[in-house]
């Protein structure tokens, strides 16, 4: 393969392996990211629950956040007054700290992540971020839309090795493929997600066709959706239309202090979305029209025959209305009424008796 999309022809082979899970662009499966981003609260334990709740709804991963705030902000944003309902802290930078998880607590959710067999990985917003999760070996890197522009930040973590999972909310297709062309030439682990970069987005805004706008422009990386709709059914759209990896915000609470937890899915609705997701990638079959054994049953009850629509003697010469057409579906299908038309009865049939080839011959 080579860096450029336009020239050459699609690979069946292309696929993102992500910890002990992969995914395939043109494979049946999904791949499911929880995202928590901080919807833990700054809490550990309540971290673990959250891992453990994502695990029992079926997920592939569960993602954090991290943010080294100091360097991320200006001073003034990071001292800028912030005293709402959503607040962990006086000041912006005291209250993303709050948010914060450092070594300590990424290598105890690390640990707890692998001893109830998930994978975790978690969204670099700068250079120190990217380093301290290099640092704690995460088998894929989120970078979030709003650094899709930061080149820089691109190349950086492209060279860290591992796939790239990258939003592109806000974007034109100018953004993505200058995002594409930074990042290839470094790491072919590239899936790009569809993504407008708005906490909820309403469904006009979605422009879910990009999905497969991406998977033409681009057909040598996964495709997905980062997802911040309320509910499922956009998800199971999107998969439809080419997404492999579908990312939806995850929480136990919707009623929880923060502010992404109102457009997260609880556990009900994340346990639908992964069931949902399942057996669309099984409904939409193979695309070769078939019958099924399951349907014999209902359509003897719903299907037709054609049968004598009155007592017709022997020698009669069958006219239009000598037949009805009736069910159950265990005779001759209707569609060969006009065959049956013209014939002689061999033999008299009573009503609704059916009508069958062997009784008739030639006029």
């Amino acid at each position: 393969m080579i860096a450029s999309p336009k020239n050459h022809m699609e690979s069946p082979a292309v696929h993102l392996k992500i910890g002990d899970g992969s995914v395939s662009r043109d494979g049946p499966d999904c791949y499911v990211i929880a995202e928590i981003g901080h919807n833990h609260q700054g809490d550990v334990e309540k971290a673990k629950d959250m891992f453990r709740t994502a695990k029992e709804c079926g997920v592939n991963a569960v993602k954090l956040q991290k943010r080294d705030n100091r360097s991320l902000y200006t001073r003034a944003m990071y001292d800028m007054p912030y005293d709402n309902e959503n607040s962990f802290g006086a000041t912006y930078g005291q209250h993303r700290e709050a948010l914060e998880f450092g070594d300590d607590e990424f290598r105890e959710l690390k640990r707890y992540a692998h001893e109830i067999g998930l994978t975790l990985f978690a969204t670099a917003f700068d250079f120190r971020s990217a380093d301290f999760l290099a640092e704690h070996d995460m088998p894929a890197y989120k970078i979030a839309s709003g650094d899709l522009k930061n080149t820089p930040l691109l190349q950086h973590v492209a060279r860290l090795g591992r796939p790239m999972v990258v939003s592109t909310g806000g974007a034109t297709m100018e953004d993505v493929q200058r995002a594409y062309d930074a990042i290839m030439p470094i790491n072919r682990q590239l899936c790009l997600l569809q993504c407008t970069a708005s906490y909820p987005v309403d469904p006009e805004q979605m422009n879910l066709r990009v999905i497969a706008t991406y998977r033409e422009r681009f057909p040598d990386v996964v495709v997905g959706l980062s997802d911040h709709q309320n509910g499922i059914a956009m998800a199971i759209v999107a998969y439809t239309l080419g997404a492999r990896v579908i990312e939806k915000h995850f929480t136990l609470n919707r009623a929880w202090k923060g502010t992404d937890h109102a457009f997260s899915l609880e556990p009900v609705g994340m346990r639908k979305l992964v069931r949902d997701l399942r057996r669309t990638s099984v409904a939409l079959g193979d695309g070769v029209k078939r019958n099924y054994p399951c349907e014999e049953k209902p359509l003897v009850k719903m299907a037709k025959k054609l049968v004598a629509a009155r007592n017709l003697p022997e020698g009669c010469m069958l006219k239009r209305e000598d037949i009805a057409i009736k069910s159950p579906n265990d005779g001759l299908p209707p569609y060969e009424l006009n065959r049956v038309i013209g014939k002689v009865m061999r033999r008299s049939l009573r009503e609704d008796e059916n009508i069958s080839f062997e009784d008739l011959k030639d006029g």
